[in-house]
Formats: C-alpha cells, sequence, structure tokens
C-alpha cells in the first residue's frame, strides 16, 4: 500500500474510532467550550510595561458561536495581586486593526458577581456567564481597565493583531483613542462559549501560533481549519512562538535570547494540564512540536540541551497518555522541513531526527491519527525544504498561502462528534 493510502486508511480508521461516544441528545447538549485561547508567558528580565488607569481593549476572533460567553483573565506569571477595575465585552465592528465596538452590543463582565476584582498572585479567574449571543467566526472586543499602577507581568506576547492601550475607564465605548498600540494579549487568555459540540486544541509553538502570517488577518491554519470547520466547533490554538515540548526557556547568559526566551512558555510537557485539559470542552487535540527542541540547542538554549528523536517521541508519547488519560483524541502532526533556514536550526544531524520523528508520527499508530503537514508543504524537487510558494522567507515558518495548505490537509473526518 502506498503511503498516500496508508495515511488515508490510518485517518478513516482514526476518525472511526476517535467519535467520542456520546448519544445524539448528549451531543446536542450545550455545554461551555474553547471558543479562542492565548497562552500565557512570563517576561524577560526587563523592565515591564506599567500601566495605570488605562484601558487595554484587545481583539479576539472566536471560531465557535454560542448564546453566552466567558472570558478568562490571568495573572499567572504575577507575583503580586492584579486588580482589575472594570471589564466590558462586545462584538467588534469592522475588521483588519478596528478595535470599534458593534452599537448596542456591549456587555459589562463580572466576576462571581463583583464588577472590579483583584486576581490573585499566580492564578487566572473565569468571569460570570455573559448573555451576549455570537455567531461562529465572530470578533469580540474585549476591554479591560487597570486602575491602579500595574506592571505587566503575564501575556501572550505574539498575538498577530493589533490591540490598544487607552487613557482611562473607557471600557464600555463604542470606539476608544489610542495612546498605543501592541501586538500582544495582556492579562487575557481565553474566552468560552456556550453551545453544542467539542474543541479542538492545537498544541505547537510559532507554526501554530500564526508566526510571519499578515497581521490582523486570522490566517493562522488553526482560524482556517476552524473556518472549514463551518465554525462547528471551538478551536483553541495554543502554540507559542519558541515552544520547545522537552524544556522551559533557558536562554545562555549574556546571549541575545536573554531578552526574549521567556516569551518562548513553559514545556509543552509542563504546560499540557493548564493549556490542554483545562480548556472547556476539550474533545482533540492536535500536536505540531519538535522543531524547536531540535533548533534551539546552540542558538537560545544551552548545548547540552540537545535531543535525539528517541528523546522527542518519548515526549509525544507522554503527550498522548495525557491527551486519553483526560478523554481526548490525539492527532500528531508531522514536523515541517526547514533546510537553509535563516536561524541557524538545520543540520544534517537535525535533519535526520526530524525524519525519525516524521517516520514514528506516520508509521507507529500511537498517534489516534495523524496530520501530515510535511507533506502538504514541502518543495516536491527538494523535500527537505519548503515549498517556495508557501515560504514566508525563514525556510522554516510558512506564509499566509501555506498555512492556508496546512488547514486544507487537515482530515476534517477526524473531529467527528
Amino acid at each position: 500500500m502506498s503511503t498516500r493510502r496508508q495515511l488515508l486508511a490510518l485517518s478513516a480508521g482514526a476518525a472511526a474510532a476517535g467519535a467520542l461516544h456520546q448519544s445524539p441528545a448528549q451531543a446536542r447538549a450545550k455545554r461551555w467550550i474553547a471558543s479562542w485561547a492565548a497562552v500565557p508567558t512570563s517576561i524577560p528580565p526587563t523592565p515591564p510595561l506599567v500601566l495605570e488607569n488605562q484601558t487595554v481593549r484587545q481583539v479576539v476572533h472566536l471560531s465557535a458561536g454560542g448564546d453566552q460567553v466567558r472570558i478568562r483573565l490571568t495573572n499567572e506569571f504575577g507575583d503580586t495581586p492584579l486588580r482589575v477595575g472594570e471589564v466590558h465585552v462586545a462584538r467588534r465592528s469592522g475588521s483588519g486593526a478596528s478595535t470599534d465596538a458593534v452599537s448596542g452590543t456591549d456587555h459589562r463582565v463580572t466576576f462571581g458577581g463583583r464588577r472590579a476584582v483583584t486576581v490573585p498572585a499566580g492564578a487566572p479567574i473565569v468571569s460570570d456567564p455573559v448573555g451576549l449571543r455570537v455567531g461562529g467566526g465572530t470578533d469580540l472586543v474585549i476591554s479591560v481597565h487597570l486602575p491602579e499602577r500595574t506592571p505587566v507581568t503575564t501575556l501572550a506576547a505574539f498575538a498577530f493583531q493589533d490591540n490598544v492601550i487607552a487613557a482611562g475607564n473607557v471600557t464600555g465605548a463604542r470606539t476608544v483613542t489610542p495612546t498605543s498600540t501592541i501586538q500582544q494579549y495582556l492579562f487575557l487568555s481565553g474566552v468560552s462559549v456556550r453551545a453544542s459540540g467539542g474543541a479542538i486544541v492545537t498544541l505547537g509553538d510559532s507554526i501554530t501560533n500564526g508566526a510571519n502570517t499578515v497581521a490582523n488577518a486570522n490566517h493562522r491554519w488553526p482560524d482556517l481549519l476552524s473556518a472549514r470547520l463551518g465554525y462547528d466547533l471551538g478551536v483553541a490554538n495554543v502554540g507559542v512562538s519558541g515552544n520547545r515540548l522537552l524544556h522551559d526557556p533557558n536562554p545562555p547568559a549574556g546571549s541575545p535570547a536573554v531578552g526574549y526566551a521567556a516569551y518562548f512558555g513553559q514545556s509543552a510537557l509542563r504546560r499540557f494540564d493548564r493549556d490542554v485539559v483545562a480548556q472547556p470542552g476539550a474533545a482533540f487535540l492536535v500536536v505540531l512540536l519538535g522543531v524547536n527542541d531540535l533548533g534551539h540547542p546552540g542558538t537560545s538554549a544551552p548545548p547540552d540541551e540537545v535531543v535525539t528523536a528517541d528523546d522527542l517521541i518519548w515526549g509525544h508519547r507522554q503527550l498522548i497518555a495525557r491527551a486519553h488519560e483526560a478523554g481526548l483524541r490525539a492527532y500528531g502532526a508531522t514536523v515541517l522541513p526547514f533546510k537553509d533556514d535563516t536561524l541557524g536550526f538545520y543540520s544534517v544531524e537535525n535533519e535526520r531526527k526530524r525524519s525519525a520523528l516524521n517516520r514514528w508520527i506516520r508509521q507507529s499508530g500511537e498517534y489516534d491519527g495523524v496530520i501530515d503537514f510535511d507533506a502538504a508543504v514541502r518543495d516536491p524537487g527538494d523535500p527537505l525544504r519548503l515549498r517556495a510558494a508557501y515560504d514566508s522567507g525563514d525556510h522554516l515558518h510558512p506564509n499566509d498561502a501555506g498555512m492556508a495548505a496546512m488547514a486544507a490537509a487537515v482530515p476534517l473526518r477526524l473531529f467527528r462528534i
């Protein structure tokens, strides 16, 4: 049997085995499901951004719609309590970099009935349900007023979306006047909706996070997958630029990486329970990880953190076991080619490890199904390279067309409920 036919057979078998054992009534029952996510990280050892009596208005692109929403704020990397004065949510008016709210859709968000709330150091909080009906693919604006001097110590550093900071408490305003624009998510890590169905969690690195795609366009492959699914399921994108499967950030002293490595986030093994298992309604997991484990040692991590293909396979087996323990179907995605990348990741030895990992993902049968991103984006004339039409320019990250090719390569039948 050809490799392609083997993959199709494996995917079909996984879909049949992966359908959650629910009655039709259970499948139609409404529950909370993750519709948007951003992974919180700490910050590098430099003076943080400090906000005081300012509103942060942030745009999120939902996957599934529902008849109510809930907001998740986070102070998980703060060492002091976070004082939040007021939070509002509304449907967004316009597209691109717009942060305007649709008139008549603004709702105040409360937390245990409280308008103002203090988030303990090291903790997240989840809001009360908000009676805002949203369709699949809707954009929201979430406005958070920070009344006191607030160092920004918990954030998602790579939003690929323009968010704004404005003076004073303008959380309920339809339009705000920015004092600055950022492409980060500050103190915000999730939105869930009340709907039927379940959620897909996409666990990965910068390629899943959306690196090198056009900002404000929602062209990350998980966004495009959500559109292919007709927004029938939630998609929680928990990709983090620079993330590794096996190691936390550990920049060599004195290296430039000291100034940014904290944004890479905790290892996938360490953050799995928070970022995957805790997602409301999580039913499916897609894993695309390993390239940074190969490329970081000797660049932004110490050389003694070099990993073998067996190390990576061991880490993936841990993710599979923990996903199954939590009742999730786990799908493995092959690592994309990166020959001649500009980041210094490629070597003959790293290619050997990538090939060994991909062979195991495709052939071992340990994942419940396979998504062959490698086959979807590689250059037919040189399979160790990204196809030129899909290359963002660094020979490692796909461009928007490459993200579309990745989304198109995902067998939708894997996600039947």
